[in-house]
């Protein structure tokens, strides 16, 4: 939200505010909590990325952490200056990363191994070029919402053929921090007028951030149990200090 604080990166040029007062802790940092609330998708992204590389999984798990990274760092941008090229670092990374979803949920059965993963590639320099020159404003959410869409039939596919118990347990957070996110989003949103009137501002967009960042974080853990089985790597769902869920494998001697 405006309000008339000294700030560090001028005017707001982003098409998009929250519902959180602008430069109220900080002359440079537009959204305060919003901004920090990115970190925790950081960490869970960097540990993904540990432990997909240490146990040599595909190359296509440890760039689907990094793009997590990616991500959560130009929303921190972005939340922090509420310029429109930060706003960009922020929305174009949310694309690039769907499409990775989509190849890899689809790669497995798709015969032509070439075409996929060119054509994403060409659809997401396309989509970077356009949107550096124009702002989509409602149009970039609605074609992001229909990229989840097309994912959402082929994750509950793979849950269906899952008989492992724990695994089945990470899908069924990864839904209830979606949902658990969602409302959060849409209620910073659609009440944002009520709640700025409030003594207390629960700061709905900084815990999307939240639930996103554990939500991506179980939805590539799931991904990575379902390949490891896939290629029969023996997967189980063991759990960090008894509470952060990972992927252990045990590849076959031939491997």
């Amino acid at each position: 939200m405006t309000n008339t604080a000294p700030s560090f990166w001028g005017p707001v040029t982003s098409t998009t505010e929250w519902c959180e007062s602008n430069y109220t802790h900080s002359s440079y940092i537009a959204e305060f909590y919003n901004t920090l609330s990115n970190t925790p998708s950081i960490l869970l992204a960097f540990i993904g990325l540990i432990t997909a590389f240490s146990q040599r999984f595909e190359k296509r798990f440890s760039v689907l952490h990094l793009s997590n990274m990616i991500l959560s760092i130009g929303s921190m941008l972005f939340h922090a200056t509420l310029q429109n090229v930060q706003q960009q670092s922020d929305e174009t990374p949310m694309v690039w990363e769907m499409l990775l979803y989509i190849y890899i949920l689809f790669s497995p059965d798709w015969h032509y191994r070439s075409t996929m993963p060119t054509f994403l590639f060409l659809y997401g320099v396309a989509f970077a070029l356009v949107h550096s020159q124009l702002r989509f404003g409602i149009g970039f959410k609605i074609h992001y919402v229909i990229l989840c869409l097309l994912c959402i039939p082929r994750m509950y596919k793979y849950y269906i053929h899952t008989t492992d118990a724990s695994a089945k347990r990470l899908a069924k957070f990864y839904v209830l921090t979606l949902f658990a996110g969602s409302i959060c989003w849409l209620c910073d949103r659609l009440f944002c007028k009520e709640i700025s009137h409030w003594y207390f501002n629960p700061q709905g967009h900084a815990l999307w951030h939240i639930f996103m960042g554990f939500n991506s974080y179980l939805a590539n853990t799931f991904l990575m149990f379902c390949r490891a089985q896939q290629l029969g790597w023996s997967p189980k769902v063991v759990h960090f200090m008894g509470l952060l869920p990972y992927v252990k494998i045990q590849k076959p001697k031939s491997q």
